[in-house]
């Protein structure tokens, strides 16, 4: 199965995903030509070979001839992709996209949902950029996406609601428990667009995995700051024949006996949002027989420092044990399902014919809090949608 690894050292944008993926071997045509099932018209595409900084790399522009007369609001956007002909798996992804966006947006500027529209990151723009990146995806055979962590530029930017810092308001937000940093020039390098795509793609951040490339491509930003090279690279490769892959990881640990443990929560989300694949508490008897607790953290060998950096700030202990080792793993994959109440990412594991499935705890959370629903029912529902969803493409391929 093909294998897609986003390198967004200069960040990410919908328009830069395009451009990678087009570079890779996607072509243009063949992506004008599935974006056509979208109930959207007006705009047409463009892709053209550009400088940034010492790379070349391909651009691709939205050109936009009419546009929607007044902004869109998520509930208008979503029955423009339920009209569509394209694939239900994008048309989930899709949702999941815009439906991030928008609890982006109402977080960021204390909206209600409802009344979140979509202007500042254009409509067509953002349509065209969301469903033409899940479904060059598609068209190139991606099966699992992973990513590097995101540089999402410096300094302040102008907006629509006057001058605000580097990340905006709704990066930041889209920010939660992703793997982020600054460096390079001072101005935005990563768009709300572009971050909530990379989420829904991707199953893991980290350093480039082990793959077999069969080719890289490089993506313009719009942007040409000086002497920076803004582009986002992607690698597009094989993945291993068998379901198990080997990889290398490291395990930060410390004991702890004198931490409070209200914080142990905050502690464990700053983890993850440093970058840890894992985080466990484990009660343990120390030294003169003080109850104590053992704070483990698995990250990979590039984010290994950042992690322990955290527990060191984060916690009371003035060490820790840091050891490298080998890991398997299946390989996995995310596909988004619609639930009454919010979509909901299904991890779904390769068994090598069968498949392990489980719902992202996170998206299950967000919708508990808001409809003030248990958990557990909400866990449920998602794996109750995603066996009707593999019954229905079951039945359509035996009818084929």
């Amino acid at each position: 199965m093909k294998h897609l690894h986003f390198d967004c050292f200069s960040g990410i944008s919908g328009d830069m995903i395009l451009g990678a993926l087009v570079d890779a071997g996607l072509p243009l045509r063949d992506l004008s030509q599935a974006l056509r099932s979208v109930p959207v018209r007006g705009y047409s595409l463009q892709a053209k070979t550009v400088a940034r900084g010492a790379l070349r790399a391909t651009q691709v522009t939205v050109s936009i001839a009419k546009g929607f007369q007044s902004p869109l609001s998520l509930a208008r956007i979503e029955r423009i992709l339920s009209s569509s002909r394209i694939p239900t798996a994008v048309k989930d992804q899709g949702r999941a996209v815009f439906e991030r966006l928008a609890r982006a947006e109402s977080v960021a500027h204390r909206i209600q949902l409802a009344k979140v529209r979509f202007h500042e990151i254009g409509v067509i723009d953002s349509l065209v950029d969301v469903v033409g990146g899940l479904l060059a995806c598609q068209l190139l055979g991606v099966a699992r996406v992973t990513a590097s962590p995101v540089n999402l530029g410096a300094g302040t930017m102008d907006s629509a609601h006057g001058t605000l810092p580097v990340p905006g308001p709704a990066v930041a937000e889209l920010a939660k428990h992703v793997p982020v940093y600054a460096a390079g020039p001072q101005r935005e390098l990563t768009t709300p667009t572009g971050l909530a795509l990379l989420t829904v793609l991707t199953q893991e951040f980290g350093g480039l995995p082990p793959l077999r490339p069969t080719a890289v491509g490089y993506g313009a930003g719009r942007a040409n700051p000086k002497a920076w090279p803004n582009v986002l690279r992607v690698f597009l490769g094989e993945s291993a024949e068998h379901s198990l892959s080997e990889g290398r990881v490291v395990q930060v640990e410390t004991n702890l006996d004198d931490l409070n443990p209200q914080v142990y929560e905050t502690v464990m989300d700053r983890l993850f949002a440093a970058g840890a694949l894992d985080v466990t508490l484990t009660p343990v008897i120390m030294k003169k027989g003080r109850p104590g607790i053992v704070l483990t953290a698995l990250s990979t060998p590039e984010q290994a420092q950042v992690v322990a950096e955290v527990v060191l700030r984060e916690t009371t202990s003035l060490g820790v044990r840091m050891q490298e080792m080998s890991r398997l793993a299946l390989a996995r994959q995310v596909e988004a399902v619609r639930t009454k109440h919010g979509t909901v990412r299904i991890k779904l594991a390769d068994m090598g014919g069968t498949w392990k499935a489980a719902p992202e705890y996170q998206d299950c959370k967000r919708i508990a809090e808001e409809t003030g629903r248990p958990v557990r029912e909400i866990l449920d529902e998602a794996l109750l949608a995603f066996a009707s969803k593999r019954m229905q493409n079951a039945k359509v391929k035996r009818k084929n």
